[in-house]
């Protein structure tokens, strides 16, 4: 129970590595707003996770979305003391195949997204004055290029920008900032990442799955269960020194 009395906002929760946050969260007591912009899929996780779970619907790319969203979710919270940015698009094509309108989108869910979620979680917590704890989730992407991902990459190395910017000005409010890199993670997203590989590397499908598992030095790829410790502990009394970091969850994918 580490998160005991504790109330966090976790954006894109409604579904996979976000709803895995959420039901970790739960589980260590703290009370949890899913945010996401299926309201319906986010109030059936809600329900599914239970009374310490809340559903508001959130579109981070539209200011009034943001306002709305996390004035709800501390309305019904009482206070805000964690806010996990989650929410996320992944998109692959050769540079000279990608579009504004994927450039944009990306961006502004990836990048805008996260930057004014945070910025609406720290005008609170700083009013409030005690302090917060916002995660960001970056990716090994934003640590490199990649041939086919380019926009992908180039929004998760923002956020690892916006993450020590952020964290080097909020924590004279006592508000750390920190980001969390995920490497390879399996889940129903995976099938739309493959499905970019297989268009543009000519692969069957499922292949470029198989062979990005095999080379993780773990042994496999990762869940998103296994994630949730460093989100876990990014939140707790023992991380409180930890300011403006990017920390590694990958099986050894990238060493930092």
């Amino acid at each position: 129970m580490r998160l005991q009395g504790k109330t966090a906002i976790i954006t894109g929760s409604a579904r996979g590595i976000g709803l895995e946050f959420a039901r970790a969260y739960i589980a260590e007591g703290a009370r949890v707003a899913l945010a996401d912009i299926n309201a319906d899929a986010a109030r059936a996780a809600a329900a599914e996770l239970g009374k310490h779970a809340i559903a508001v619907q959130m579109d981070v790319t539209s200011q009034d979305s943001i306002d709305r969203g996390f004035a709800e979710a501390i309305e019904k919270l009482g206070h805000l003391d964690i806010l996990i940015n989650n929410a996320a698009l992944f998109t692959a094509a050769p540079i000279t195949e990608v579009t504004r309108a994927d450039y944009d989108r990306v961006f502004a869910v990836n990048a805008s997204g996260t930057f004014f979620c945070m910025q609406a979680a720290a005008r609170h917590m700083i009013a409030r004055g005690q302090g917060g704890r916002i995660i960001n989730m970056a990716s090994q992407a934003g640590r490199r290029g990649e041939a086919l991902v380019s926009v992908y990459c180039a929004t998760k190395a923002a956020v690892i920008s916006m993450t020590q910017s952020a964290g080097l000005n909020l924590i004279a409010h006592g508000i750390t900032v920190n980001a969390i890199a995920p490497g390879v993670v399996d889940g129903e997203h995976w099938d739309g990442v493959d499905a970019f590989f297989a268009r543009y590397e000519g692969r069957p499908l499922g292949e470029k799955k198989r062979i990005v598992g095999e080379s993780v030095p773990f042994g496999r790829m990762g869940r998103a269960s296994d994630l949730t410790g460093m989100a876990i502990f990014l939140a707790t009394p023992e991380a409180g020194y930890i300011v403006a970091q990017c920390l590694g969850v990958d099986g050894g994918n990238w060493m930092a």
